[in-house]
This record gives structure tokens, C-alpha cells and sequence, in this order.
């Protein structure tokens, strides 16, 4: 199933993937902690923001990664357009993800780029 069959999934150029771009946000990028999630971002002059996942075994099974990594780009997905610049994003999982529910995540989200100053009020 290719991107043009699910009209609701991030496509490959707004994705970071090379182990060096996740790297350098998270090197010379800035961090902030809020609930289930740290966020790293770095200001890019690329259009457009990309968004990495990182998520640990610590977390849990396959099954509870691979539901954080969607929950995660779903925020991303959702709130892109108000960013106020283009930025790398990197969201790490934290334990505290396991059974959270897409409204929970997308709060600690939001709360994250608000104190960032990457959006004007979250939501």
C-alpha cells in the first residue's frame, strides 16, 4: 500500500531515517521533557519539518512501540501546519507512554512545543 492509498500518512521526505540526522538534533538541538515524551528539535532551513521516533525495548512489546511510534507521528501529523518554523523534530517514548491514549500524548505533545515556543498556544 503506497502513501497515495493512505492519505493520512506521513510521507517519506517528512520523515528523518539516517541514524546522523537523529543525531544531530539531538546533539545541537534543543530538548524539553513533558509526561510520556522528550521532544529534540533543531531549526532547519529546509521547507517543510521532519519528524523522527525513537522508541525503546524498555518501553515494552513490539505492540506497545509500534502503537507509541503511531501515536506519536499522529501528533506530529496533526499539529505540523502550526509550528512556527521548520524545524527536526526527534520525540523519544518514555515509559510512561504504554497505555496512554492519543488525547494524553497529544497534551504532553503540545505542552512540549509550547514551552519550546514552537507554537503560539496549545490547544
Amino acid at each position: 500500500m503506497t502513501a497515495a492509498h493512505r492519505p493520512h500518512a506521513l510521507p517519506r521526505g517528512r520523515r528523518l531515517q539516517l541514524p546522523g540526522e537523529f543525531l544531530r538534533v539531538r546533539n545541537e538541538g534543543r530538548r524539553i521533557v513533558v509526561g510520556c515524551l522528550i521532544v529534540n528539535w533543531m531549526e532547519t532551513k529546509r521547507t517543510g519539518s521532519r519528524l523522527g521516533v525513537v522508541t525503546s525495548r524498555k518501553i515494552g512489546s513490539a505492540v506497545i512501540r509500534n502503537r507509541a511510534r503511531r501515536l506519536m507521528r499522529e501528533c506530529f501529523r496533526r499539529h505540523a501546519p502550526a509550528l512556527l518554523q521548520n524545524v527536526d523534530l526527534v520525540m523519544v517514548a518514555r515509559n510512561s507512554i504504554g497505555g496512554r491514549a492519543l488525547e494524553e500524548v497529544e497534551h504532553d505533545y503540545l505542552a512540549a512545543l509550547h514551552r519550546g515556543g514552537l507554537i503560539e498556544q496549545p490547544a
